[in-house]
């Protein structure tokens, strides 16, 4: 009796896929979340995956705008890297391939706050 490969997803469906958020670049997100929330300045945010990007954002308030938002696009990988990180006002701030160096901006942030 033959074997019977299963596949796991349809080729013709890879083209709808979801870019996905992994496991290590959520706990990143989330730990500088949380220490944001303890430190008042974040109360809400928003995870969001697309065919093309995955986008995290952080919000002073939920009807605000996001003051920060990482946006995660694959197929940038080798231009300008995957990853980049949104200002309040649609700007780009920093561009990479390394999820922690583009954070440290807003961490910067969180340093002058607990100092002051």
């Amino acid at each position: 009796m033959p074997a019977t490969v299963t596949p796991l997803f349809d080729a013709s469906q890879a083209a709808t896929r979801q870019v996905p958020w992994l496991r290590p670049e959520l706990a990143r997100l989330m730990d500088l979340y949380g220490r944001m929330v303890a430190a008042g300045e974040w109360r809400d945010y928003q995870i969001s995956m697309e065919r093309n990007e995955a986008r995290f954002a952080a919000f002073r308030r939920a009807a605000d705008r996001p003051e920060v938002t990482v946006v995660k696009r694959p197929s940038l990988l080798r231009k300008q890297g995957q990853y980049a990180l949104i200002g309040e006002h649609g700007q780009i701030l920093k561009r990479g391939n390394d999820l922690q160096a583009l954070l440290v901006p807003v961490e910067r942030r969180l340093v002058k706050l607990v100092q002051a």
